[in-house]
């Protein structure tokens, strides 16, 4: 069962940067947020698409900040909390192992990320364990399902990573989370809900 404890230890609740909704002026400056423009982004794509069924929560991955961040975010859209946890990225958006993202791909072999809204559909179990299946919405990532770009579980995306090695290890596109992430991600994203990949 997670804990307040290890859900501060794995995604530390943050603010969002709004000033239309009363929610957010409560919360503390210091606490991480997510890019703005990056923000306004996943709500007008969420926005463009009515038949989400599911729009109490919404994921984000901001790719332009480098693997060792906590750059993956759930954000509540009725109460305004945000926890945030790591995530890796495709080796073919980051070939030489620098631990950014320097391009998106939709290409089916390319081993890169893709950019664009996915809506999360059913949780199975796979090669990493339990896993959140994605489909593209986008023409950038059109091709999600076929390359079985997905939400998982793996040790090269844990928290002892970052520290012995500065940065994340690599999926083959898919947003790879620890383990411990992954099953609150699963229990507040779930299948019916929009999850944007970006860089801004």
């Amino acid at each position: 069962m997670l804990t307040r404890r290890n859900l501060i230890q794995t995604g530390a609740a943050a603010g969002l940067m709004s000033a239309a909704s009363p929610v957010f002026a409560t919360v503390m400056p210091s606490q991480p947020r997510i890019a703005p423009g990056l923000l306004a982004r996943a709500r007008a794509a969420l926005d463009r698409r009515p038949w989400v069924p599911n729009r109490d929560v919404l994921a984000i991955a901001d790719y332009m900040q480098p693997s060792r961040e906590q750059r993956f975010y759930l954000v509540n859209l009725l109460n305004g909390m945000v926890t945030s946890y790591h995530v890796a990225h495709g080796r073919g958006s980051d070939p030489y192992h620098s631990g950014y993202l320097n391009y998106f791909s939709n290409e089916p072999g390319s081993l890169a990320s893709s950019s664009g809204a996915y809506m999360t559909a059913d949780v199975y179990y796979g090669k990493y364990g339990r896993s959140l299946r994605l489909r593209g919405l986008d023409y950038t990532n059109s091709n999600a399902e076929a390359r079985a770009i997905v939400v998982h579980a793996a040790a090269y995306a844990e928290p002892q990573v970052v520290d012995q090695f500065g940065k994340l290890g690599r999926s083959e596109g898919c947003f790879t989370l620890s383990q411990l992430s992954l099953q609150y991600v699963l229990q507040q994203l779930g299948p019916g809900r929009l999850l944007y990949s970006d860089k801004v």
